[in-house]
């Protein structure tokens, strides 16, 4: 977070500096507000380059066998310009190291962890332990002990692709 502000702030001075040099290449015929101006479009297109590459940029630092199922990009209200250019804040990661297939009732069911990152002001992870029967494409999120927990069963669609990538061996 706080590089991303000294980033910011320097992204600011550079276009300020870029600012002031074509004034003085114009003999100061550009106006002199036009520096303050170059401040804060540099700093704003970094700070809208830094919110556009998140999601790749933290992609790409995943461990392997990490694969991403689920991406969120939401358009918001305070950020209209997400109706046209959609931006990733979120999205869920599977560990494929740590899924466990094994049969159950005649059913195969894996057992793996999912992995949540969320873009905030200071980025977020949760993990959650999950069951999954691969048969039936019903998944329950499983609490601290190890246990379903109640309300918490899902119905996946057949193409999804945690279903594909957790029942990979079944």
């Amino acid at each position: 977070m706080i590089w991303n502000l000294v980033a910011t702030l320097f992204a600011g001075l550079g276009a300020a500096g870029i600012a002031l040099i074509l004034r003085s290449l114009s003999r100061k015929k550009l106006p002199k507000w036009i520096i303050p101006v170059f401040a804060g479009a540099g700093m704003l297109a970094y700070s809208i380059y830094i919110e556009y590459t998140w999601f790749e940029f933290k992609s790409s630092k995943l461990p392997q066998g990490a694969v991403v199922v689920a991406e969120n990009a939401p358009a918001m209200l305070w950020r209209p310009w997400t109706y046209l250019f959609p931006m990733t804040s979120g999205f869920t990661v599977l560990d494929t190291n740590s899924v466990a297939v094994k049969e159950i009732a005649g059913d195969p069911v894996a057992q793996f962890t999912l992995y949540r990152f969320e873009k905030a002001h200071v980025d977020q992870v949760r993990h959650d332990p999950y069951l999954l029967n691969c048969a039936k494409r019903e998944m329950v999120r499983l609490n601290e002990e190890g246990q379903p927990m109640a309300g918490s069963l899902k119905q996946l669609p057949a193409n999804d692709r945690l279903l594909t990538e957790a029942c990979k061996g079944a």
